[in-house]
């Protein structure tokens, strides 16, 4: 990942949201090598190779055993809606695959993670350690041949919680 690649995720997830904490998270993700894996922060770019959509998969825990964060996702507002968001997001998903992760959890919107086929982080015994409503915590399995950890949710330190 070069110095620009850098720059233009963090230009993207400062745009996506009200405040820069995303791109502040990312930053703070990148610079945790027990968090960090490379080839997990995925983008999808313009006809012009302009980096319009962010997604970062990073190292957590569930009951101890390894697992991955999807967030933040982020896509620049006027790319928004156009699909660009879960470009990035599946192919952040299939880099995971392809590592021989087994498990992704990710918080967030409860009609739009499911697509992906994430599912309640409560079917399958998971808890992040704070409160959140139960449809917005989610999981993905993503090699059904193996056990799925379950247990609380050990984020890395950079997400405060």
């Amino acid at each position: 990942m070069t110095a620009s690649d850098r720059e233009q995720i963090h230009r993207v997830n400062a745009a996506a949201f009200p405040t820069t904490a995303e791109a502040e998270l990312v930053d703070a993700l990148r610079a945790d090598p027990d968090a960090w894996i490379a080839g997990l922060s995925t983008v999808a770019t313009d006809d012009d190779g302009k980096v319009v959509a962010h997604a970062l998969l990073s190292r957590c825990r569930v009951g101890g055993r390894p697992a991955l964060v999807l967030g933040p996702c982020a896509v620049l507002p006027e790319h928004q809606r156009t699909g660009a968001g879960a470009a990035a997001i599946r192919a952040g998903l299939e880099a995971a695959r392809e590592l021989g992760e087994n498990l992704v959890t990710v918080l967030g919107h409860p009609d739009y993670y499911p697509r992906f086929g994430f599912l309640r982080a409560s079917e399958w015994g998971i808890a992040p350690g704070f409160d959140v409503p139960d449809e917005a915590m989610r999981v993905l399995s993503l090699d059904p041949t193996r056990p799925v950890p379950t247990g609380v949710i050990e984020y890395p330190p950079a997400f405060g919680v």
